[in-house]
């Protein structure tokens, strides 16, 4: 049901416009909200920092993770001490009246069952402290009450979460552009492509394309995203970096798994490709939570994204698969230096800004 979907939504064929009344629907109530926080109808609530929400206006992976990611590092090289809200998808974590913080503190007690994959990877990959929260306002006065030395807030993934008030705005597309331009479930848009922010933005949103060309009318920003070299998973979990590492002719010698699960697999085994890995491709449904490991255990290396690794303890699979070799590609994005710019302008005008 979700490839048929995924393929509905690129064209309006007959399947889209069955489905379009619903999108009519749904059009009509995401209008219908965000002119309620608009008029003040609906309650939107500050957080004594500057808050910076990535988000998507379509549904699945656009890239919001590694833009993150990209954000991160970028915030702590200029000068700022950030902290991330996120609502920790998949997470058992049921958060009832309190956030879950996920630091140095509580991390070597948490797995990515309880805080979700991409959470977990956040923190692997940064060591920026996080708050896994579905309320992001409680996730943010929560995090800011254990560090308080954090002065910019994060949100992954939080376009769509209007309660939360924000500086700034980072809406990411890639390939698919807005798809056949309807709102769910007839398309894949969450609200209208040229949806207008409420009020209280310190710069206009800041659009940045995912690995492509503009694939919108809306003018914006492209980056770059490239797998790195591969990483034992042993050393990937340690934050340690080797040579030891295998090279694409390996691939012709011996069996080589690609494993992904990711909203989009292809982009993944693609990537491999041109990097001259000859792989079996081993697609799995977005964020997969690996209890039962879906690869034979027989001689093979195995090739995951870091979403993937989060869930692959090394000592688990020196237990369940002894016979593999592990080994973890690391993706990075890195926004167009004019994308730099307008972001770090956008917030020096938030820091001037009074405090909420």
């Amino acid at each position: 049901m979700a490839a048929t979907l995924q393929r509905a939504w690129l064209s309006r064929g007959l399947l889209a416009w069955v489905l379009s009344p619903v999108s009519a629907l749904m059009w009509s109530l995401v209008a219908t909200r965000r002119l309620a926080y608009r008029l003040g109808w609906l309650r939107r609530h500050g957080l004594p920092r500057t808050v910076l929400v990535v988000g998507n206006r379509i549904v699945g992976g656009a890239g919001k993770t590694p833009t993150t990611l990209a954000l991160l590092t970028h915030l702590r090289a200029t000068g700022w001490c950030p902290g991330v809200l996120t609502r920790g998808y998949g997470a058992r974590h049921a958060p009832g009246d309190h956030a879950l913080i996920l630091d140095a503190e509580s991390a070597p007690s948490l797995t990515a069952d309880q805080t979700g994959d991409e959470p977990l990877l956040l923190w692997r990959r940064t060591g920026v402290p996080l708050a896994i929260d579905r309320d992001r306002v409680r996730g943010g006065q929560a995090l800011l009450a254990r560090h308080p030395e954090i002065d910019i807030l994060v949100c992954d993934d939080g376009l769509q979460h209007l309660r939360l008030a924000r500086d700034i705005e980072v809406v990411v597309f890639d390939e698919r552009g807005q798809g056949n331009g309807w709102l769910l479930p007839a398309g894949p848009l969450r609200e209208p492509i040229e949806t207008q922010p409420l009020p209280g933005l310190s710069a206009a949103p800041l659009v940045l394309y995912n690995g492509c060309p503009p694939s919108t009318p809306l003018p914006g920003f492209r980056g770059a995203a490239t797998l790195g070299e591969l990483q034992a998973l042993a050393n990937w979990w340690r934050g340690v970096s080797t040579e030891d590492r295998p090279s694409p002719a390996d691939s012709l010698a011996r069996p080589y798994l690609a494993l992904a699960g990711v909203a989009h697999p292809q982009r993944f085994f693609d990537g491999l490709r041109q990097q001259g890995w000859h792989i079996t491709e081993l697609p799995l449904p977005d964020h997969a939570d690996m209890a039962t490991l879906p690869w034979p255990d027989q001689p093979c290396d195995l090739i995951v994204t870091e979403k993937d690794a989060v869930k692959l303890a090394p000592d688990r699979l020196a237990r369940e698969r002894p016979l593999t070799r592990v080994w973890v590609a690391p993706l990075d994005f890195q926004p167009e230096p004019a994308f730099w710019q307008a972001l770090d302008d956008a917030l020096a005008r938030a820091r001037r800004r009074p405090a909420a």
